[in-house]
């Protein structure tokens, strides 16, 4: 199985990106899908997750309310949907997945997809 993120550009701070993660194979084992992010010179960081079955979600604080994951299992595509970027949000995004479900601080992915870069100028 491969993750492949595209979607990402430059945009102006306020503006909106759609990133979308295609999963080549299938994807119903793979129980926890999640968004990373890397931004120059800082340690890579959760932003949000879905887990499969529940389609529970979960989110890094600094994104709430701004950011929506979501997730089709019969396209294969995990979907994060970025509103009122802000500089701060300028990183590269990556694409994840493990066969356990999503859990706060203790999980720890098993598939990285290759990374799609975000820019947003202020």
């Amino acid at each position: 199985v491969q993750l492949q993120a595209s979607g990402g550009g430059l945009v102006q701070a306020g503006g909106s990106l759609r990133l979308s993660c295609e999963a080549s194979g299938r994807t119903f084992s793979w129980l926890g899908m999640a968004w990373f992010r890397q931004a120059p010179g800082k340690e890579r960081e959760f932003v949000a997750a879905n887990n499969w079955g529940s389609g529970r979600t979960f989110y890094a604080d600094s994104v709430k309310g701004r950011f929506t994951i979501s997730r089709d299992n019969a396209k294969n595509t995990l979907t994060l949907q970025i509103n009122s970027l802000k500089p701060e949000d300028t990183a590269v995004y990556y694409c994840t997945a493990d066969k356990s479900h999503y859990s706060s601080g203790t999980w720890y992915p098993e598939l990285w997809g290759r990374g799609t870069q975000v820019t947003v100028s202020s």
